[in-house]
Parts: C-alpha cells; structure tokens; sequence
C-alpha cells in the first residue's frame, strides 16, 4: 500500500488545499490501508463520487481511530470545518432543531470528509434546493442470513424485468456488503412520504413474482431467514445509504460500486475493494455517468400504492415518520451524532 509519509500533507484539489493529518494512520489493520489511501482512492473516482453525492445533505460515517475504534455517525458538520464547506440545513422534528449537513459541492469537499476521518458517505435521497422531495427512489436488496448472493442476483433480474416494463431505466450497484442496490432518478414531485408508498407498491410487486425468494415483511422476527429483504424504507426522510463509490467501513475496505446489468449475473462484491476499484474506474469510467439524463414519473407506482391500500393488501408495514429508525428490537441501531 502506501510508504511511510510526513505527519501531514497538503491535496490540491478542485482549486483548494486540504490539509490532511496523520496520513499514514491506518484506517484497515486487515490490508494495512491508511488515511493517506482513502485520499488516494476518492481522488481516483472523483468523478464518480462527486455525481452520487453532489447537493444531498451528507451523514458522515467516521472512524476516527480507523476501524479498530468506534464508529461515528455524524449529522452536524463538525466544528473547525473551513469557511469553503457547504452544507445543507436540514429540520429534525425530533430533536426539534435544524442541523447544517455536509453538502458536497467538488471533490475537495470529499478529501475534507477523509480527513475529519469520514470513511463512508451516506447522502440523503433529495437535494439541498428542496429535502423535502425525493429526485432518488432506491431499491434496495437486502438478503436474510439465509439468502446468498445467487438469490440477490435472481431477485435483481425480477426487478430489472419490471423496471424494463413500466420503461424506467435503474442503475445497479453493490452495497458493500451482501445487497444490491438499484438506484432511479425521479422527477422532485412528491415528498418522503410519497416515494417510499412507491417504493413500498414496487417491492411488493417484486414480490407477487418471485414470492419464493422475497419478503417485504417489515419486522425482521417474521421474515423468511432465506428470503431478499426489499427495503423499501431507505426511501423514509433521513435514511441514508451509502452512495456510489463509497467506501465502507469493511476489514478488506470493499466499495459500493456500480455494475452493469449484464454483470449482476456473475458480480463478486467482495472483489470490489479500495485496491481494485480505481484502475476499473480507469477502465470503464462511471457507470452512472448518465443516472441524471431522464427523471421518471412515480405516478404508475403510487396507482399501484392506492390498488393495494383500497384492497386491504398493503397491511402494516412498521414506522415511516420523520426521522424514525428501524424500532424492531431484533434489529441493530446506531444514535447518529446532531
């Protein structure tokens, strides 16, 4: 990985300078991946993660210790930020107060974040000209302990089928993890509330066609161990994900990464890392270069929406309120920090 480096270093960036500290502090003991690689790999992309995070309030994930210490959910931008940072305020009713979140605007803002310790950026499914309305409907594929990949894989054809029906076009990435996620750009015409209805008539569509690999039960306890998770709740105000080209918070640094359609068939999630992702973005550039050409109307999901809620079939399907976590107690949270 990187040699050894002074004990701060200065990135020209995007016109800036960014002060980096403690480059050589290791971020990843597993693959020895520093501070100073983080830097290297968004510069690498820089394209690509500007496009997935530009104009979204931004929840950082920081390490500040690497990830042998504990991991910080940060809302508030910190203090100390300089004067050229963006943000976005952002009212949380809960807290009854407005937090001003990172709002990356260029890449230096991105070498920013690495340097407060930011590994993971979770952008929100809206823009900073208006939160309230969702321009991102998110799919995500989210299997049970007792699903593996090759299910996700089926469960992401039988979406790539019905999204190819109603003529909306999705961009796949991996999570990061075990999931898949499809990505829609949508026209900003509905609120939070109105995109996960959506999301919500979609999934369990999804579902009425593949009911042997897919549940869209909200409470984890009554799931099927070995069936896809359609969470449709990413769509909830304030749930974030991590966006495209992210690095996650994994031992061998693995990234969200778009893929191709054609690729779902045959993608190792665990061969798209930190290391690796860099000369494939050399290769074939970003696969969602074009994510912002067409904005889809959810009108034909939120039809479906009102069908199921007028025949009775929509049901319970756990929180959807401002801000409201998964409360299932099976369930692990994390407090972000406001």
């Amino acid at each position: 990985m990187t040699p050894s480096r002074g004990p701060a270093e200065e990135v020209e960036v995007a016109g800036r300078v960014v002060r980096v500290s403690n480059p050589d502090r290791v971020y990843f003991p597993e693959i020895g991946a520093t501070k100073r690689d983080l830097v290297d790999y968004y510069l690498a992309v820089g394209e690509g993660i500007v496009r997935a995070l530009r104009d979204r309030p931004c929840m950082m994930h920081r390490y500040p210790d690497g990830l042998a210490g504990d991991k910080v959910h940060q809302k508030q931008l910190p203090k100390g930020a300089p004067d050229w940072v963006e943000t976005a305020p952002v009212y949380f009713p809960r807290f009854k107060r407005t937090v001003r979140e990172l709002c990356v605007t260029d890449l230096a803002h991105v070498v920013w974040a690495v340097q407060m310790s930011t590994v993971e950026l979770h952008p929100w499914n809206s823009r900073r000209a208006d939160v309230e309305r969702p321009d991102e409907w998110r799919i995500d594929l989210d299997p049970m302990p007792e699903a593996g990949l090759d299910q996700v894989r089926q469960v992401a054809a039988v979406v790539h089928e019905l999204l190819d029906e109603l003529g909306i076009v999705g961009y796949p990435k991996t999570s990061g993890g075990h999931g898949l996620h499809v990505y829609v750009r949508i026209a900003p015409d509905h609120e939070h509330a109105d995109v996960r209805r959506a999301a919500l008539a979609f999934a369990r569509e999804v579902e009425r066609r593949a009911p042997e690999l897919v549940t869209t039960t909200w409470w984890r306890k009554d799931r099927d161990p070995a069936a896809v998770f359609v969470d449709y709740n990413q769509n909830a105000r304030d749930h974030t994900i991590a966006a495209a080209y992210s690095v996650r918070g994994t031992p061998t640094a693995t990234v969200s990464c778009p893929i191709t359609w054609d690729e779902v068939a045959d993608v190792e999630p665990s061969d798209l890392t930190i290391a690796t992702v860099p000369e494939r973005f050399a290769r074939l550039g970003d696969l969602h270069a074009h994510i912002d050409d067409v904005a889809h109307d959810i009108a034909p999901l939120l039809a479906w929406a009102e069908r199921d809620e007028r025949e009775g079939s929509a049901g319970p399907d756990g929180p959807d309120g401002p801000e409201t976590p998964e409360s299932d107690p099976t369930m692990p949270t994390d407090t972000p920090r406001i």
